[in-house]
């Protein structure tokens, strides 16, 4: 892809495990910032930090204070290696100070199943996997990871009003092109997933798997694109994160 011919026929379904690569391995044979062009952001899925139930913490405020006076006691769900969930978490507990445990699972089921039956305090997890546990008050959501309330939850409060904002989405897609694609290539792309995100058959197409479409111009999604990269770096470099491999 990146060696790619810039002629616009040749393009990369980017995405949030991209940047996260960066961070989990050593090196990588690209560099997703020099190599890359950004075209247009599709959107993401907004996800939600839960609570166990018998934990009784209602808001962040209350999961906070119970980290901070048991340090090291916390347990966090997160399944795999390094995914979305697992940075989230890592990065709320460095904002918030916090000495937390992750504990990976097999599966989001078997995460949730922890949770759910007290083995995990929190986790971190795209919203549309766990409405029906929240509708049936098994799981209890403490604040959605959006710069705003969600229409689906919207008693349920935004993490960076409570202090601690993390990247709005914990899974997000856009497009790119190859490096010195010609910039009226770059703007017809944008113009034609703009008005593709704007068709109501995709529109509920993206509601179905819970993807908040936010379309973007190239400079807005470089700018999104860099800024929750330049967050993944901080949080490696700061210690909370080692490489795979």
């Amino acid at each position: 892809m990146v060696h790619a011919v810039p002629d616009g026929y040749t393009l990369l379904l980017s995405s949030s495990a991209m940047n996260e690569s960066v961070i989990l391995h050593k090196s990588l044979p690209y560099d997703p910032l020099r190599d890359l062009q950004p075209v247009a952001m599709f959107g993401g899925q907004p996800g939600v930090l839960l609570a166990a139930p018998d934990t009784g913490f209602k808001m962040v405020a209350d999961l906070v204070a119970a980290a901070k006076a048991r340090p090291g006691e916390l347990k966090f769900a997160f399944v795999g290696a390094g995914p979305g969930a697992y940075l989230a978490a890592e990065r709320f507990a460095a904002a918030a100070g916090l000495n937390v445990q992750p504990v990976a699972y097999p599966s989001p089921i078997e995460a949730l199943n922890a949770l759910t039956a007290g083995s995990a305090d929190f986790y971190f997890v795209p919203l549309p996997a766990v409405q029906p546990l929240i509708a049936q008050h098994k799981v209890v959501p403490l604040a959605v990871t959006t710069p705003y309330r969600l229409a689906d939850l919207v008693d349920v409060p935004a993490l960076g009003k409570a202090g601690y904002p993390i990247p709005a989405y914990l899974f997000w897609c856009g497009l790119s092109a190859p490096l010195n694609t010609p910039r009226d290539i770059l703007d017809k792309l944008n113009a034609g997933v703009g008005e593709a995100l704007g068709v109501p058959a995709l529109q509920v197409k993206f509601r179905q798997i819970g993807i908040v479409t936010q379309p973007m111009s190239p400079e807005r999604y470089g700018k999104f694109f860099a800024d929750n990269l330049a967050g993944l770096i901080k949080l490696r470099d700061d210690g909370h994160i080692q490489p795979l491999n």
